[in-house]
């Protein structure tokens, strides 16, 4: 499985903030989560891979090939954005017009196709689509110019779930194209738990993991007891406790030699959710 997108040693230092050495790459045929806490990096890394950002140091090798010239990464790549600018006294029609004479691949009859499955009228002016609405149209001209890598930043946020479970339905067709993969950047983790077949996640600028989902899923794990048994357990091995009058529960990837040395501790699956705020919290 070849890498679509592979990101070394890139850096960027803003007066507040700092995105440190990133290394990642982003295999074909797979949905990568980017998962991180608001204000942790994800947009800014996207914006370098977009290249409205510059980067101060690293590269970034786009679709196994170093020599690929900015126009042909620009068609090859579809994008959603949160804050994605639209014209809001043209039509759908009209800003799709626009849009189509920036790629030298655009397929007119794929965009008809997306309007009508996700129930748009190509006619309705942009100012009176929904938030829910104007996402759909976004993924719509992000899947007509076929590109190989859609990116996509927080695209869900603040959408009701039948939206997003339409949305992530549609990412998963597309990926089982060949040679299509998914960047999906969010704080919503029940969407990656999903969909996702890769995580990545960041804090505070800083690479924390990129692990398959199903085997970070498994590799953690709540454990529960008394607050006697946290007293005897060491800091190092736990993370994000709760503790309460009854007792206490928090994420451990040493559960096995727990349960062996504490058999009393009772244990249950961990969400993705739980895992992230395990692997990103102050100590």
């Amino acid at each position: 499985m070849e890498d679509i997108l592979k990101i070394s040693k890139v850096s960027k230092n803003f007066k507040t903030f700092s995105l440190s050495d990133i290394n990642i790459n982003i295999k074909e045929n797979c949905i990568t989560g980017f998962l991180g806490k608001n204000g942790a990096g994800k947009t800014t890394l996207i914006k370098i891979i977009l290249g409205i950002i510059h980067k101060d140091e690293g590269s970034i090798i786009y679709f196994n090939n170093p020599n690929l010239g900015e126009k042909h990464i620009k068609d090859k790549i579809g994008v959603v954005l949160d804050d994605e600018y639209f014209y809001d006294k043209l039509t759908l029609d009209q800003m799709k017009n626009l849009v189509a004479s920036a790629y030298t691949n655009w397929d007119n009859e794929k965009y008809e196709n997306y309007i009508k499955r996700f129930r748009l009228n190509g006619k309705q002016v942009i100012s009176s689509l929904s938030k829910g609405m104007k996402m759909k149209y976004s993924l719509c001209l992000a899947l007509s110019h076929n590109a190989d890598l859609l990116i996509m930043d927080e695209p869900t946020s603040g959408l009701d779930p039948e939206v997003r479970k339409e949305l992530m339905q549609v990412l998963k067709e597309y990926v089982g194209e060949e040679g299509k993969s998914v960047f999906f950047s969010t704080h919503i983790t029940s969407d990656l738990e999903q969909s996702a077949d890769e995580i990545i996640i960041i804090d505070n600028g800083k690479i924390v993991e990129q692990i398959n989902k199903d085997e970070i899923l498994e590799q953690y794990r709540i454990i529960k007891g008394d607050i006697q048994l946290l007293n005897k357990l060491n800091n190092k091995d736990i993370g994000f406790v709760n503790k309460s009058s009854y007792g206490f529960s928090a994420i451990s990837d040493k559960y096995q030699d727990i349960k062996k040395k504490f058999p009393e501790t009772i244990i249950e699956k961990a969400s993705l959710e739980d895992i992230f705020l395990a692997k990103t919290e102050v100590r």
